[in-house]
């Protein structure tokens, strides 16, 4: 009898079916498991349900957990068998801590006092800050610790030395007074230029404005600020030069970069102001003005309200006053005057901007006339193609006449720095006339890093002579050159004062006769009247 096999078409389907049973069978799950927490000191040995995470398995052991506590592992990982939590606790806390700020010590230079002698000018004080710091403590245990708060009680004050380094040099008969600024301190000498005395020792006088009034009388001044550079970059003082003991006088104005002199026949100063900034170039111009009297209290008077400035209007723009009282200004695009009354500006001359490529931008040097009837300023003069007028590296001295409305350049490519300075008015008969000194760039096509040379013209811009320094001297560094109110008699021209190394020196305008005059190299700023 034959034997029956089933038939290979039915063996899959039951091998399939089989298969299926199988996997439907419920697999053998361990519900709970048993880990170790270590936590305030302590070890314990504890069972959890599986799949629980780190903060459920805390939860479930009735162990809290502080928002600053740290777990490890995290607290969402999910717990296996054996496994270990470790719980960190983690503290916060605050405390203070006053600091003593140990004075500094500056020396002095002075010329007025024998070689290697020294003079108390102002004794040290030690200042005082409170810091507060925020400590991390980990199981008690201090992981770190920040300062989050620093507040200056009390200021400290350097302590101010003067050291002898008189020098050899001739003393000059000299009108007016001559104000100059020397390692942060103010001075001035009066009739002889061996009368020399201090008049600012705060050691802080930053250099950005340093001017006299036109009688002599005052000196206007900026300090450093004691805040950090973005919150207050300095302020704005004034002192009476002709007390011997001068007190300062607080102008109650701050943040002045470009602009700060005296109104011409009041007894009050004008200013432009701008806003910190900790990007460069430190700070975002105002591009406005104010005035402010010294003798009578009173906030200061907005004579222009803040604006944009024009082209590159984040440097700023600087301002310029008639002996009439009558005010011009120059922005990096054009030059003009201001209607103090309306308090806007009236264009003259549009002036091609310069592109620095750089985070600062130029302003051109302007400065009225004598007689008032003209105004001479540095241009920015076109160069040959493919150059383009922003990038021109080439700047004409020039003159705009009010008699006949016309601008004409009178020297070819003076420089960016030519910085022209009026002399007093002379007079040849019934004739008036004066000259105008300006710096000369000894590289013509790189002005901006060019030293410079000084030469005096008419008015007009012809008999041109170069005074100072030689031709086989460096040249000066780019400043304003300060003219002496009035002759000395036996001279036969004005007095020309410019810092140079350093070092004070006067020029005769006539006879191109030089002097030095101080030998400390710390003067970095001068002003005469």
């Amino acid at each position: 009898m034959p034997r029956l096999f089933p038939s290979p078409n039915l063996f899959l389907p039951i091998l399939l079916f089989a298969t299926l049973l199988t996997s439907c069978r419920s697999p053998q799950i361990n519900n709970s498991v048993t880990i170790q927490i270590a936590a305030d000191g302590q070890t314990q040995e504890t069972t959890v349900p599986a799949g629980v995470t780190v903060s459920q398995a805390l939860e479930s052991a009735g162990i809290p957990i502080g928002n600053l506590d740290k777990t490890k592992p995290p607290l969402y990982t999910v717990i296996g068998d054996g496994d270990t939590i470790t719980l960190t606790r983690v503290e916060e806390n605050f405390e203070t801590e006053e600091i003593v700020i140990p004075f500094e010590r500056q020396i002095v230079r002075n010329e007025t006092l024998p070689e290697g002698e020294t003079r108390l000018v102002q004794a040290g004080v030690n200042g005082l800050e409170e810091v507060t710091y925020r400590r991390i403590l980990e199981d008690g245990v201090e992981a770190s610790k920040t300062v989050v708060k620093t507040v200056i009680l009390k200021e400290a004050l350097p302590e101010i030395v003067m050291v002898g380094s008189q020098a050899s040099f001739a003393p000059l008969n000299i009108p007016g007074t001559l104000a100059y600024l020397a390692g942060g301190n103010a001075w001035i000498m009066e009739g002889s230029t061996a009368n020399r005395r201090v008049i600012v020792s705060t050691g802080d006088l930053d250099g950005r404005i340093f001017t006299l009034s036109p009688n002599g009388e005052y000196l206007v001044f900026t300090r450093k600020s004691s805040k950090p550079a973005e919150e207050e970059i300095n302020t704005l003082w004034a002192v009476r030069t002709r007390n011997l003991e001068p007190a300062l006088i607080s102008l109650q104005a701050k943040n002045i970069v470009h602009f700060a002199a005296w109104i011409p026949g009041t007894n009050s100063v004008a200013y432009s102001t701008v806003e910190p900034r900790s990007t460069a170039p430190g700070w975002q111009a105002n591009n406005d003005l104010y005035r402010v009297s010294i003798t009578n209290s009173g906030s200061p008077r907005r004579l222009i309200s803040p604006n944009s400035g024009g082209v590159y209007g984040w440097w700023g723009m600087s301002f310029a006053f008639a002996p009439d009282g009558r005010l011009a200004y120059a922005r990096p695009d054009g030059i003009g005057l201001v209607d103090q009354d309306g308090g806007y500006l009236k264009p003259l001359l549009e002036i091609t901007p310069l592109n620095t490529y750089s985070d600062w931008a130029w302003i051109p040097p302007l400065v009225w006339g004598a007689d008032g009837n003209s105004l001479y300023f540095v241009s920015h003069a076109p160069a040959p193609a493919p150059i383009s007028g922003e990038e021109s590296p080439y700047f004409d001295l020039s003159a705009l006449s009010f008699k006949n409305e016309a601008a004409v350049s009178l020297v070819r490519s003076a420089g960016m720095f030519a910085y022209p300075s009026i002399s007093p008015i002379n007079y040849t008969g019934r004739e008036a006339s004066f000259q105008v000194a300006y710096l000369q760039s000894i590289f013509i096509d790189q002005s901006d890093t060019s030293r410079y040379r000084l030469i005096v013209i008419d008015r007009d811009g012809s008999n041109s002579r170069t005074l100072f320094p030689p031709a086989d001297k460096n040249g000066i560094e780019p400043q304003i050159p300060a003219w002496a109110p009035a002759e000395i008699e036996g001279q036969s021209g004005n007095f020309l004062a410019v810092t140079y190394q350093g070092n004070l020196w006067l020029i005769d305008s006539g006879s191109g006769n030089t002097y030095q005059v101080t030998g400390d190299g710390l003067i970095t700023r001068i002003d005469w009247k």
